[in-house]
């Protein structure tokens, strides 16, 4: 291990040789043990192969583009959460300069993800795509796509999913979620042609952020169960 990873273990945690750890390939987790420490570098001997984790469905967040410093929070809790991908959005709605300012932040969520998922246990880290335009991510065809809609006439999110019984851990789903001022009649009039479903979650106006986890808590733990 080297670059900042070996530098924290070496300086700040002050690791020493015999210390075992979890360690990721961004594919499988492996138990290991240190072997030699130096401020720069760490080496490990692979003791053993790690449980794979259980079979997930693939999700996939398509989140407008909201102020930065929740967006970041939007990043850590996606991957807690077992997010697949996560794709910024530029929506109508979302705030002039940030799709600009977004491409410079990508590599930062990136790493905020990989923390977030070292936290989780993930063996993988979501990826994080560079932003898109929405007409764009329409084109995205998992099996399951629900539109985020912050007005009256969506279905409860509840309601539009699958019986459980039909529900496999190979399914694909989308998630929408809009900018903080909302969607526009035309980019509802969008998602409704490529074939979204319109979901609620609340009676009330949640804030952006707090709809992507709300509706990616639920379709996890949808499939949680999932064989």
């Amino acid at each position: 291990m080297t670059g900042d990873d070996a530098r924290h273990l070496a300086r700040v945690l002050r690791a020493e040789p015999g210390q075992r750890y979890e360690l990721s390939d961004n594919h499988r987790a492996y138990l290991a043990e240190i072997s030699a420490v130096d401020p720069r570098r760490v080496t490990f001997r692979i003791l053993e192969p790690l449980p794979a984790e259980a079979p997930a469905p693939r999700i996939t967040l398509y989140a407008a583009l909201i102020k930065f410093d929740r967006f970041e929070w939007l990043v850590e809790k996606a991957t807690e959460l077992g997010v697949t991908r996560i794709v910024p959005v530029n929506a109508a709605r979302a705030e002039k300069g940030l799709t600009s300012a977004a491409a410079k932040r990508v590599e930062r969520w990136q790493k905020i993800a990989r923390e977030s998922s070292q936290q989780a246990r993930r063996a993988q880290s979501p990826e994080i795509a560079p932003p898109s335009e929405f007409s764009a991510v329409l084109t995205d065809s998992s099996r399951y796509r629900y539109f985020l809609e912050e007005q009256a006439g969506g279905v409860p999110l509840l309601r539009a999913l699958p019986p459980e019984p039909a529900r496999g851990s190979e399914d694909s789903i989308a998630i929408f979620t809009g900018p903080e001022g909302g969607w526009t009649d035309g980019e509802r009039a969008l998602a409704n042609n490529a074939g979204g479903t319109p979901v609620s979650l609340s009676h009330h106006i949640l804030r952006a952020e707090t709809a992507a986890i709300a509706a990616l808590a639920i379709c996890s733990n949808a499939w949680h169960s999932v064989s």
